[in-house]
């Protein structure tokens, strides 16, 4: 975490002297805030990333003499493919029209979040395909 961090934290303080450069010199508000926002995208993971990486033990990756071998592990399950994160971003699509175009969008998209919230649910408890 250590090498995450001292990325992370690169990019916010870059990010906080472009926005104080930007300030400065072209008193611009919006793109100002823009900035501001990317360094604060920076700067709390990477605090966060800094925080666990003082508290956890060394891993392979922070060790600059470590093999690759002594990073390998077990990989682990995938999930299967499923159509579920498509239903909830399709219902999540209709919510953000209803604000748009009008409140009866609301009743599809709702109805699609909470059919992909039972069927994302019901899947990863079974293991498989609904």
């Amino acid at each position: 975490m250590k090498v995450e961090s001292k990325i992370m934290l690169g990019l916010g303080l870059f990010f906080g002297i472009i926005v104080a450069v930007y300030w400065f010199w072209g008193h611009d508000n919006t793109g100002s805030v823009m900035i501001f926002g990317g360094m604060l995208l920076g700067f709390l993971p990477g605090g966060y990333y800094w925080w666990w990486s003082r508290r956890m033990a060394a891993r392979p990756e922070d060790d600059p003499e470590a093999t690759q071998a002594q990073g390998a592990g077990v990989v682990g399950a995938f999930p299967a493919t499923s159509i579920w994160p498509f239903t909830l971003a399709m219902g999540s699509f209709f919510v953000v029209l209803a604000l748009v175009f009008g409140i009866w969008f609301l009743v599809p998209g709702l109805a699609l979040v909470i059919w992909a919230a039972f069927g994302g649910v019901a899947e990863s408890r079974r293991g498989g395909r609904v």
